[in-house]
């Protein structure tokens, strides 16, 4: 996959820090980025980042994650855009991943996928939560601060 262009590094950095914070104080998660690696079944998949239980992913071990996370997000770019990020919410769920968050930055929304189906949220809307991952309910736009600053 090649580098992603500013659009989407920027708000990958905002969903990370909006997941880092929400950790910080759930330290029974622990949080991956920069292409989370995991091995599910036969197939590897690098999300942007994913959140796991921290007593299903145990010590560290050097190498892919192979539990599905509780949680998967992706972050529309150049070369991946909606489209091609529900294909990959579709494999997520296959492989076990109860909640994908679809991040798509020039709209400023976010998609939510899971079993039960999807649901789009934009800008002043609070994303749903998930008894999975307690009080993890973010606006929608603390995934956008940078791409917002931007757009004046």
């Amino acid at each position: 996959m090649p580098p992603c262009g500013d659009r989407q590094q920027d708000t990958v950095a905002d969903v990370v820090i909006t997941l880092g914070n929400w950790v910080r104080s759930h330290p029974e998660f622990v949080v991956g980025t920069n292409e989370a690696g995991m091995f599910l079944g036969e197939d590897g998949r690098g999300a942007d980042a994913a959140i796991w239980r921290r007593a299903d992913v145990g010590p560290y071990q050097g190498g892919f994650r192979r539990v599905p996370p509780l949680l998967a997000v992706e972050v529309a770019g150049r070369y991946e855009r909606e489209r091609q990020l529900r294909e990959k919410a579709r494999w997520y769920l296959e492989a076990g991943v109860p909640v994908v968050w679809i991040v798509l930055p020039k709209k400023r929304e976010v998609l939510i996928v899971t079993a039960a189906g999807d649901t789009r949220h934009r800008r002043g809307e609070r994303l749903p939560g998930d008894p999975r991952l307690p009080g993890l309910a973010p606006m929608v736009d603390e995934l956008f601060v940078q791409v917002s600053r931007a757009a004046g």
